[in-house]
């Protein structure tokens, strides 16, 4: 088999949600943000012309990747200039759900030490649940909850093929 065939194969059969992007102003930094507070890690790292650019995301969902891509454009070379890039918030945000309220208060706690907590952690009316925001190393607002019920109203309505 031809290695573009094999490519093409591996290509999704329908649209599919693959990532979020940021402008970031200092790539290296912003990577190790994610991987120190999140469950993302580094899957890929790119230059180009323009600049730099990396994916991270969760190792454990190869076959349905979602990404944060992390862009840093180099002085002059900004596709979009002059455009400003907003970061997100203050409520827009990236989500990630944990496992346990105790989990958000470690990650609070920690990030409390580190000088990026926002907000939190505290107990919101049900659909938000237990919450806390961090701010990235660019002011892109991250939000940690427990008990949100995202997978569990995915399930009951659309169902799951997991056991």
């Amino acid at each position: 088999m031809s290695e573009e065939k094999a490519n093409h194969e591996l290509r999704p059969k329908k649209p599919f949600w693959t990532h979020i992007a940021l402008h970031v102003n200092d790539i290296d930094k912003t990577i190790a943000w994610y991987e120190e507070f999140t469950h993302l890690s580094l899957l890929h790292r790119g230059e180009d012309e323009n600049g730099f650019n990396a994916w991270v995301g969760d190792a454990s969902q190869p076959d349905s990747p979602f990404v944060l891509v992390l862009a840093q454009f180099l002085d002059g070379k900004d596709p979009f200039a002059p455009a400003k890039h907003p970061v997100l918030g203050p409520f827009a945000h990236i989500g990630i759900e944990v496992p346990s309220k105790e989990m958000v208060d470690d990650i609070a706690a920690r990030a409390k030490e580190a000088g990026c907590l926002a907000l939190g952690p505290m107990q919101m009316p049900k659909q938000i649940g237990y919450i806390c925001f961090l701010k990235d190393p660019n002011g892109n607002m991250v939000e940690f909850s427990y008990d949100q019920g995202v997978y569990e109203k995915a399930r009951e309505i659309w169902g799951s093929d997991k056991s």
